[in-house]
């Protein structure tokens, strides 16, 4: 008997007159300003031109969000025969953050290149940004009841309805709340970690992307080794599992690398405070 449970939301939309509104899209939406917001801020604190970045964002964004979903549907093509146009259905879930990563680092950095954006500057923004969006956007995968772990009775275990159950456990009742995992390590770890190595002065440009590249893909793979929809596993790994392995892998090159080329970046707060007593 359990001790306790989360009990998963009845509803994933909110109905405002006769607008439907899909919690699961206003969570990556929210997810999606304050990352950018975030980013903005540390780019231009650290002498970056704001205005330069919006236009990196927007792009970065827009193609982002097409290579994730184009990963996703690649790998589960099964879920879309017989209605191909669900495709577009973005609000029903479905986003490969790899593939939208990806997307979104090779368009970030063609554009930088093409307009003389700080190459630096923008990732290491991002090593807050984010986890800060991912950590806000994995709840719309509670609302979807979606993406969860295998079945458990701890005290934390997430309860799903039996039509959102995998074949192979509709008799369990409660699995590892995978979202709340990832998102309780991104801003309760990551973030404050990268923010608290950066006031100390101890990253140099560039190393704190490859901080974020190693957490992130740490609780990556852990999470992947127990959730239940993934379709295809390797020597018990499944495919982001080996993904988020090699992420780590050249998250630690790059700190190491640049901790012994890269100059120090300096925290957020200081620039900030440097960039306020110039202007005065």
């Amino acid at each position: 008997m359990l001790l306790a449970s989360i009990p998963s939301p009845s509803f994933n939309e909110i109905s405002i007159g006769p607008l439907d509104i899909h919690v699961y899209g206003l969570l990556i939406g929210i997810g999606v300003v304050v990352a950018a917001v975030t980013m903005t801020r540390r780019y231009a604190a650290w002498g970056g031109d704001p205005d330069i970045l919006e236009r990196v964002i927007v792009w970065t964004v827009i193609l982002g969000f097409l290579g994730a979903r184009a990963a996703y549907v690649s790998t589960h093509l099964g879920r879309f025969e017989g209605r191909w146009y669900a495709v577009f259905f973005i609000w029903e879930g479905g986003l490969a953050l790899f593939g939208g990563l990806t997307a979104g680092a090779v368009t970030a950095v063609t554009m930088l290149r093409r307009i003389g954006g700080d190459p630096w500057a923008f990732p290491d923004a991002g090593a807050v940004g984010l986890p800060l969006a991912q950590g806000i956007g994995r709840w719309g995968n509670y609302f979807n009841q979606e993406l969860f772990g295998t079945p458990t009775d701890l005290p934390w275990a997430l309860e799903i309805d039996p039509a959102n159950r995998p074949d192979a456990y509709l008799d369990a009742e409660t699995f590892h709340p995978t979202f709340l995992y990832e998102s309780l390590w991104n801003i309760g770890l990551l973030v404050p970690l990268v923010l608290w190595l950066e006031r100390r002065g101890k990253l140099a440009r560039g190393s704190s992307i490859g901080l974020y590249m190693v957490l992130y893909g740490t609780i990556r793979y852990l999470t992947e080794l127990v959730r239940t929809d993934t379709t295809f596993r390797l020597l018990g790994v499944s495919r982001n599992g080996w993904v988020a392995f090699f992420v780590v892998l050249a998250g630690a090159a790059l700190i190491v690398w640049r901790q012994r080329v890269g100059g120090p970046q300096g925290s957020f707060e200081a620039a900030r405070a440097d960039s306020g007593t110039a202007s005065n």
